[in-house]
Protein backbone atom coordinates (compact mmCIF):
# COMPACT_ATOMS: atom_id res chain seq x y z
CA UNK A 1 0.00 0.00 0.00
CA UNK A 2 1.32 3.41 -0.95
CA UNK A 3 1.74 5.94 1.81
CA UNK A 4 -0.92 8.63 1.66
CA UNK A 5 -0.84 12.32 2.52
CA UNK A 6 -3.56 14.92 2.49
CA UNK A 7 -3.30 18.67 2.60
CA UNK A 8 -5.90 21.26 3.48
CA UNK A 9 -6.76 23.59 0.61
CA UNK A 10 -8.40 26.73 1.95
CA UNK A 11 -10.60 24.72 4.30
CA UNK A 12 -12.58 23.12 1.45
CA UNK A 13 -13.75 19.56 1.74
CA UNK A 14 -11.20 17.29 0.16
CA UNK A 15 -12.30 14.73 -2.40
CA UNK A 16 -8.91 13.17 -3.06
CA UNK A 17 -5.74 11.94 -1.43
CA UNK A 18 -2.24 12.73 -2.67
CA UNK A 19 -0.44 9.45 -3.33
CA UNK A 20 3.11 9.68 -4.66
CA UNK A 21 2.31 13.05 -6.20
CA UNK A 22 -0.95 11.87 -7.82
CA UNK A 23 -4.46 12.93 -6.86
CA UNK A 24 -6.47 9.81 -6.04
CA UNK A 25 -10.23 10.44 -5.63
CA UNK A 26 -12.14 9.01 -2.71
CA UNK A 27 -14.79 6.54 -3.77
CA UNK A 28 -18.46 7.62 -3.55
CA UNK A 29 -19.09 5.65 -0.35
CA UNK A 30 -16.25 7.40 1.46
CA UNK A 31 -17.38 10.79 0.17
CA UNK A 32 -20.90 10.20 1.50
CA UNK A 33 -19.53 9.33 4.91
CA UNK A 34 -17.44 12.51 4.95
CA UNK A 35 -20.33 14.72 3.85
CA UNK A 36 -22.74 13.31 6.46
CA UNK A 37 -20.40 13.15 9.47
CA UNK A 38 -20.38 16.43 11.45
CA UNK A 39 -16.88 15.78 12.82
CA UNK A 40 -15.36 15.08 9.42
CA UNK A 41 -17.06 17.95 7.55
CA UNK A 42 -17.50 21.54 8.70
CA UNK A 43 -20.49 21.86 6.38
CA UNK A 44 -22.12 18.71 7.76
CA UNK A 45 -21.99 19.98 11.35
CA UNK A 46 -24.58 22.65 10.47
CA UNK A 47 -26.95 20.14 8.86
CA UNK A 48 -26.51 16.75 10.48
CA UNK A 49 -26.21 15.53 14.06
CA UNK A 50 -24.65 12.71 16.01
CA UNK A 51 -25.40 10.82 19.18
CA UNK A 52 -22.95 9.16 21.55
CA UNK A 53 -23.98 6.04 23.42
CA UNK A 54 -22.22 5.80 26.83
CA UNK A 55 -21.95 2.02 27.06
CA UNK A 56 -18.20 1.66 27.74
CA UNK A 57 -17.22 2.54 31.35
CA UNK A 58 -13.93 0.63 31.71
CA UNK A 59 -10.60 2.04 30.50
CA UNK A 60 -7.25 0.36 29.92
CA UNK A 61 -4.94 3.37 30.14
CA UNK A 62 -4.59 6.33 32.51
CA UNK A 63 -3.89 9.64 30.84
CA UNK A 64 -2.47 12.33 33.09
CA UNK A 65 -5.17 14.79 31.97
CA UNK A 66 -8.20 12.51 32.26
CA UNK A 67 -10.90 12.23 34.93
CA UNK A 68 -13.95 10.18 33.98
CA UNK A 69 -17.22 11.20 35.59
CA UNK A 70 -20.34 9.08 35.09
CA UNK A 71 -22.84 11.49 36.67
CA UNK A 72 -22.13 15.08 35.76
CA UNK A 73 -24.91 16.90 33.90
CA UNK A 74 -23.33 20.36 33.81
CA UNK A 75 -19.92 19.54 32.37
CA UNK A 76 -19.21 19.23 28.66
CA UNK A 77 -16.04 17.34 27.86
CA UNK A 78 -14.96 13.82 26.86
CA UNK A 79 -15.24 11.20 29.58
CA UNK A 80 -18.41 12.64 31.09
CA UNK A 81 -21.88 11.09 31.04
CA UNK A 82 -25.01 11.29 33.18
CA UNK A 83 -25.47 7.52 33.09
CA UNK A 84 -23.81 4.41 31.69
CA UNK A 85 -26.25 2.47 29.48
CA UNK A 86 -26.52 -1.21 28.69
CA UNK A 87 -26.58 -2.10 24.97
CA UNK A 88 -30.33 -2.68 25.18
CA UNK A 89 -30.88 0.69 26.87
CA UNK A 90 -28.66 2.31 24.25
CA UNK A 91 -30.79 0.96 21.39
CA UNK A 92 -33.92 2.17 23.11
CA UNK A 93 -32.29 5.59 23.36
CA UNK A 94 -31.60 5.53 19.63
CA UNK A 95 -35.25 4.68 18.96
CA UNK A 96 -36.39 7.64 21.05
CA UNK A 97 -33.94 10.04 19.45
CA UNK A 98 -34.67 9.01 15.87
CA UNK A 99 -38.38 9.68 16.40
CA UNK A 100 -37.60 13.27 17.37
CA UNK A 101 -34.35 14.24 15.63
CA UNK A 102 -34.44 13.19 12.00
CA UNK A 103 -31.14 14.95 11.26
CA UNK A 104 -29.09 12.42 13.25
CA UNK A 105 -26.77 10.62 10.83
CA UNK A 106 -24.06 9.19 13.08
CA UNK A 107 -24.23 6.97 16.16
CA UNK A 108 -20.97 6.60 18.05
CA UNK A 109 -19.47 5.01 21.13
CA UNK A 110 -16.97 7.39 22.68
CA UNK A 111 -16.74 6.30 26.29
CA UNK A 112 -16.87 7.27 29.02
CA UNK A 113 -13.99 4.78 29.14
CA UNK A 114 -12.22 2.98 26.29
CA UNK A 115 -14.80 1.53 23.87
CA UNK A 116 -12.61 -1.31 22.60
CA UNK A 117 -11.99 -2.47 26.18
CA UNK A 118 -15.71 -3.06 26.76
CA UNK A 119 -17.65 -5.95 25.22
CA UNK A 120 -20.80 -3.83 25.46
CA UNK A 121 -19.44 -1.64 22.66
CA UNK A 122 -19.48 -4.50 20.17
CA UNK A 123 -22.89 -5.75 21.26
CA UNK A 124 -24.26 -2.22 20.85
CA UNK A 125 -22.89 -1.95 17.33
CA UNK A 126 -24.32 -5.37 16.47
CA UNK A 127 -27.77 -4.25 17.59
CA UNK A 128 -27.38 -0.97 15.73
CA UNK A 129 -26.47 -2.73 12.51
CA UNK A 130 -29.58 -4.90 12.75
CA UNK A 131 -32.10 -2.18 13.55
CA UNK A 132 -30.57 1.01 12.12
CA UNK A 133 -28.38 -0.06 9.17
CA UNK A 134 -28.75 3.36 7.52
CA UNK A 135 -26.97 5.20 10.35
CA UNK A 136 -23.20 5.71 10.17
CA UNK A 137 -21.44 3.86 12.97
CA UNK A 138 -18.43 5.52 14.58
CA UNK A 139 -16.09 4.71 17.46
CA UNK A 140 -13.49 6.68 19.40
CA UNK A 141 -10.52 4.86 20.87
CA UNK A 142 -7.15 5.32 22.52
CA UNK A 143 -5.88 2.79 19.98
CA UNK A 144 -4.26 0.29 22.33
CA UNK A 145 -6.48 -2.58 21.16
CA UNK A 146 -7.21 -1.25 17.68
CA UNK A 147 -4.97 -3.62 15.66
CA UNK A 148 -6.56 -6.73 17.22
CA UNK A 149 -10.12 -5.37 17.07
CA UNK A 150 -10.04 -3.81 13.59
CA UNK A 151 -11.45 -6.86 11.79
CA UNK A 152 -14.38 -7.08 14.21
CA UNK A 153 -15.05 -3.35 13.82
CA UNK A 154 -14.91 -3.72 10.05
CA UNK A 155 -17.35 -6.64 10.12
CA UNK A 156 -19.75 -4.51 12.20
CA UNK A 157 -19.72 -1.82 9.52
CA UNK A 158 -17.85 0.86 11.45
CA UNK A 159 -17.36 3.65 8.93
CA UNK A 160 -15.27 6.14 10.91
CA UNK A 161 -12.77 5.82 13.75
CA UNK A 162 -11.25 8.51 15.95
CA UNK A 163 -7.92 7.65 17.56
CA UNK A 164 -6.41 9.87 20.26
CA UNK A 165 -2.66 10.10 19.62
CA UNK A 166 -0.78 12.52 21.86
CA UNK A 167 2.78 11.46 21.00
CA UNK A 168 4.68 9.28 18.57
CA UNK A 169 7.87 9.43 20.65
CA UNK A 170 7.83 7.22 23.78
CA UNK A 171 10.13 9.71 25.53
CA UNK A 172 7.31 12.23 25.31
CA UNK A 173 4.51 9.72 25.74
CA UNK A 174 5.85 8.54 29.11
CA UNK A 175 5.05 12.00 30.47
CA UNK A 176 1.44 11.84 29.24
CA UNK A 177 0.36 8.37 30.35
CA UNK A 178 0.64 7.05 33.93
CA UNK A 179 0.20 3.45 32.79
CA UNK A 180 -1.47 1.10 30.34
CA UNK A 181 -3.16 -2.25 31.00
CA UNK A 182 -2.40 -4.54 28.09
CA UNK A 183 -3.25 -8.24 27.98
CA UNK A 184 -3.64 -8.47 31.76
CA UNK A 185 -0.35 -6.76 32.50
CA UNK A 186 0.39 -3.19 33.57
CA UNK A 187 3.13 -1.21 31.83
CA UNK A 188 4.33 2.28 32.70
CA UNK A 189 6.98 4.77 31.68
CA UNK A 190 8.61 4.56 28.28
CA UNK A 191 7.77 0.87 27.89
CA UNK A 192 4.05 1.50 28.26
CA UNK A 193 4.15 4.51 25.98
CA UNK A 194 6.00 2.54 23.30
CA UNK A 195 3.44 -0.28 23.28
CA UNK A 196 0.58 2.21 23.08
CA UNK A 197 2.14 4.27 20.28
CA UNK A 198 3.04 1.22 18.19
CA UNK A 199 -0.51 -0.09 18.44
CA UNK A 200 -2.05 3.31 17.68
CA UNK A 201 -0.05 3.76 14.49
CA UNK A 202 -0.61 0.16 13.40
CA UNK A 203 -4.32 0.56 14.08
CA UNK A 204 -4.57 3.68 11.94
CA UNK A 205 -2.75 1.93 9.11
CA UNK A 206 -5.02 -1.13 9.28
CA UNK A 207 -8.18 0.99 9.42
CA UNK A 208 -7.14 2.93 6.32
CA UNK A 209 -6.43 -0.34 4.48
CA UNK A 210 -10.06 -1.30 5.10
CA UNK A 211 -11.29 2.08 3.78
CA UNK A 212 -12.41 3.17 7.24
CA UNK A 213 -12.06 6.94 7.55
CA UNK A 214 -9.76 7.99 10.39
CA UNK A 215 -9.72 11.14 12.49
CA UNK A 216 -6.86 11.63 14.94
CA UNK A 217 -7.34 13.67 18.11
CA UNK A 218 -4.31 15.20 19.79
CA UNK A 219 -4.47 16.95 23.15
CA UNK A 220 -2.22 20.02 22.99
CA UNK A 221 -0.30 20.06 26.29
CA UNK A 222 2.05 23.05 26.78
CA UNK A 223 5.58 22.11 27.92
CA UNK A 224 4.83 18.43 27.28
CA UNK A 225 3.94 17.79 23.61
CA UNK A 226 3.37 21.25 22.11
CA UNK A 227 6.65 21.14 20.17
CA UNK A 228 5.88 17.61 18.97
CA UNK A 229 2.40 17.91 17.47
CA UNK A 230 3.63 18.71 13.96
CA UNK A 231 5.56 15.44 13.95
CA UNK A 232 2.33 13.64 14.83
CA UNK A 233 0.60 15.39 11.91
CA UNK A 234 3.30 14.30 9.48
CA UNK A 235 3.16 10.69 10.62
CA UNK A 236 -0.62 10.26 10.61
CA UNK A 237 -0.82 11.93 7.21
CA UNK A 238 1.66 9.40 5.84
CA UNK A 239 -0.50 6.61 7.26
CA UNK A 240 -3.61 7.92 5.51
CA UNK A 241 -5.62 9.58 8.28
CA UNK A 242 -8.21 11.97 6.85
CA UNK A 243 -8.41 14.74 9.44
CA UNK A 244 -6.57 15.93 12.57
CA UNK A 245 -8.27 17.49 15.60
CA UNK A 246 -6.03 19.43 18.00
CA UNK A 247 -7.74 19.79 21.39
CA UNK A 248 -6.53 22.26 24.03
CA UNK A 249 -5.64 20.72 27.39
CA UNK A 250 -8.23 21.00 30.15
CA UNK A 251 -6.01 21.32 33.26
CA UNK A 252 -7.01 18.54 35.65
CA UNK A 253 -5.69 15.43 37.40
CA UNK A 254 -1.86 15.31 37.17
CA UNK A 255 -1.83 18.19 34.67
CA UNK A 256 -3.95 20.46 36.85
CA UNK A 257 -1.10 22.97 37.19
CA UNK A 258 -0.31 23.23 33.46
CA UNK A 259 -1.97 26.32 31.93
CA UNK A 260 -4.01 25.48 28.82
CA UNK A 261 -2.70 26.73 25.46
CA UNK A 262 -3.97 30.11 24.36
CA UNK A 263 -6.15 30.37 21.24
CA UNK A 264 -3.17 31.89 19.46
CA UNK A 265 -0.90 28.98 20.46
CA UNK A 266 -3.47 26.49 19.22
CA UNK A 267 -3.95 28.39 15.95
CA UNK A 268 -0.20 28.45 15.25
CA UNK A 269 0.10 24.71 15.79
CA UNK A 270 -2.94 24.09 13.55
CA UNK A 271 -1.43 26.25 10.80
CA UNK A 272 1.77 24.23 10.87
CA UNK A 273 -0.05 20.91 10.94
CA UNK A 274 -2.36 21.99 8.09
CA UNK A 275 0.64 21.80 5.77
CA UNK A 276 0.43 18.03 6.15
CA UNK A 277 -3.16 17.08 7.02
CA UNK A 278 -6.60 18.66 7.05
CA UNK A 279 -7.42 20.28 10.39
CA UNK A 280 -10.74 20.05 12.21
CA UNK A 281 -11.56 23.61 13.23
CA UNK A 282 -15.06 23.11 14.64
CA UNK A 283 -14.59 20.65 17.54
CA UNK A 284 -16.82 21.13 20.61
CA UNK A 285 -15.22 18.50 22.89
CA UNK A 286 -18.32 16.33 23.12
CA UNK A 287 -19.52 14.41 26.15
CA UNK A 288 -19.77 10.63 26.06
CA UNK A 289 -23.58 10.99 25.95
CA UNK A 290 -23.86 13.94 23.54
CA UNK A 291 -26.93 14.15 21.28
CA UNK A 292 -27.66 16.69 18.54
CA UNK A 293 -25.61 18.98 16.35
CA UNK A 294 -22.11 20.04 17.42
CA UNK A 295 -22.41 22.83 19.95
CA UNK A 296 -26.22 22.45 20.04
CA UNK A 297 -26.75 19.39 22.19
CA UNK A 298 -30.27 18.26 23.00
CA UNK A 299 -31.33 16.72 26.29
CA UNK A 300 -33.48 13.62 25.85
CA UNK A 301 -35.26 12.46 29.07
Amino acid sequence: MHSVSRRSEGGDEQSYAVVEGRKVPFDPVQLRKIKEHPCFSREACHIFGRMHLPVAPKCNIQCNYCIRKFDCVNESRPGVTSKVLTPEEAIERVREVMKRLHYIKVVAVAGPGEPLFNSETFETFRLLREEFPFLLRCVSTNGLLLPEKIDELHSLGISTITVTINAIDPEIGKNIYSFINYHDRRYSGEEGARILIENQLKGVEEAVKRKILVKVNTVLIPTVNDMHVVEIAKRISALGAYIHNIIPLIPQFKFADIPPPSPEQKRKVQEECAKYIKQMMHCRRCRADAIGKLGKDVKIP
